[in-house]
């Protein structure tokens, strides 16, 4: 029971702070004003250290959300706690300029034990999307008899969390499952404000809004053999539920006169979201207990995913809020990555020191107009450090640097970089070891 106690103060206190950061996600990208704004990919502090390779990854000391069929390996006496989070710098470039943004966001908080024999569990929360961006451009609507200017103010915070739980089973040797069952929630919020320097002119603002629920179910498969005494596959999959989301998306039309009074004009679109399915595989290679390396490859159906679409008007002025498939594109993605540690079980600390490194690949799921949002290339670089004392030496901090590439496919759109410092705290507590007095 005191163990109990002591995780459900933990994920209170984890509720509690992901909630307290939802506003500060970590985004300042136009691009998120499309689709659900910019995807997490989700993962630990190891996997972001290498590209976000995770699909084969399978070890008793690792939690790896992304597989939830390698909680079966987790080690029957050890309490495990993940925590991570990323520091980043953004450089925004469009036409000849350039703009910096600094973010901080809290990337997950996880838990994880073994219930019995080959059967483990995972709880944790993690955001699944961001939303963050302020751009404003101003332009003459008149220049005769006198110059009036019209400016236009894009605007956009929110984005969607995820509360998980999940088990993993190896119902026969080498071989096992796992699904993780999730709660998916936030707000997305889109305004447009237009704003005239002329007080004859009234003022105008479209606000784009939702209040999102749903679920989120995800499953996985871990199969490892060996080549040979020192060789060891291991070979993963997971598949990611498509579903609709039974959710409006509400859009208003203010009109704001220089008295203050304001028309609104409301409209809904019913059951407007969707999720995609989602399919990963992926092969990691272990030699000696030193080196592994990991390839993955996941697809995101999402070209088949409902979203908000236009505001349409009928010859008789009536207008409605629309939605439908076709405003996003599927997504595929590619990770490399690797790690070597000299001696895991050295009594040195710097045998004990686990490098990674990694990269990845992604194509857009958002299109701007008829046109692929931009293409993402990620390149990484990462250790684990032991934390030693008398009692633990099974504990990490998790240290990489990130640095990630934002192409458009055409000039004239904005091209982003990020340098990102990742860390992760990976508590392995004992909690389950039967002290023996002699």
């Amino acid at each position: 029971m005191k163990y109990i106690l002591q995780l459900a103060t933990l994920l209170s206190l984890a509720f509690a702070t992901l909630t307290a950061t939802a506003q500060n996600n970590g985004s300042n990208s136009p691009y998120s004003r499309y689709g659900y704004g910019l995807l997490n990919d989700g993962g630990n502090a190891f996997n972001k250290a290498m590209g976000g390779t995770a699909y084969g990854f399978r070890k008793g000391n690792e939690l790896n959300q992304k597989n939830p069929a390698s909680y079966s390996a987790i080690d029957s006496l050890s309490f495990l706690f993940d925590f991570g989070l990323t520091m980043q710098n953004g450089v925004f470039k469009a036409n000849g300029r350039k703009i910096h943004a600094q973010n901080t966001s809290i990337d997950y908080i996880s838990a994880g034990f073994r219930l019995a024999p080959r059967f483990g569990m995972s709880l944790g929360l993690m955001p699944y999307t961001s939303i963050g961006y302020n751009i404003s451009q101003e332009k003459p609507i008149q220049t005769v008899p006198t110059e009036i200017n019209q400016t236009t103010t894009f605007s956009g915070e929110g984005g969607l969390h995820i509360v998980y739980l999940g088990f993993g089973w190896e119902p026969i040797r080498n071989f096992s499952i796992g699904f993780n069952a999730g709660y998916l929630w936030g707000d997305l919020s889109h305004t447009v404000y237009n704003d005239f320097d002329d007080n004859n002119i009234n003022t105008t603002q479209q606000l784009y809004r939702t209040d999102l629920r749903s679920y989120k179910i995800d499953f996985g498969a871990q199969y490892s053999f060996l080549l040979s005494k020192k060789n060891k596959l291991t070979l993963g999959l997971t598949y990611g539920l498509g579903h609709d989301i039974d959710r409006d998306a509400v859009f208003y039309d203010q009109n704001i006169a220089s008295t203050g009074d304001i028309h609104t004009d409301t409209l809904t679109a019913r059951n407007a979201y969707a999720l995609p399915h989602t399919f990963g595989a992926g092969v990691t290679w272990e030699w000696n207990k030193k080196l592994r390396i990991g390839v993955d490859y996941t697809a995101e159906l999402w070209s088949k995913a409902k979203m908000p679409g236009e505001i349409t008007e009928e010859t008789n002025g009536d207008r409605h809020y629309t939605c439908g498939t076709g405003s996003l594109t599927n997504r595929h993605k590619v990770n490399f990555g690797l790690e070597y540690v000299p001696n895991e079980d050295a009594l040195k600390w710097h045998r004990r020191i686990r490098y990674r490194a990694g990269f990845s690949y992604a194509t857009p799921y958002t299109k701007i107009g008829e046109q692929d949002g931009p293409r993402s290339y990620q390149a990484s670089l990462g250790c684990a450090l032991p934390i030693s004392n008398a009692y633990n030496n099974r504990s990490l901090i998790n240290i990489s640097f990130q640095y990630e590439r934002m192409q458009p496919k055409f000039k004239g759109m904005v091209s982003e970089e990020y340098f990102r410092i990742c860390l992760g705290l990976s508590f392995n507590e004992r909690w389950f070891m039967k002290w023996k007095a002699e």
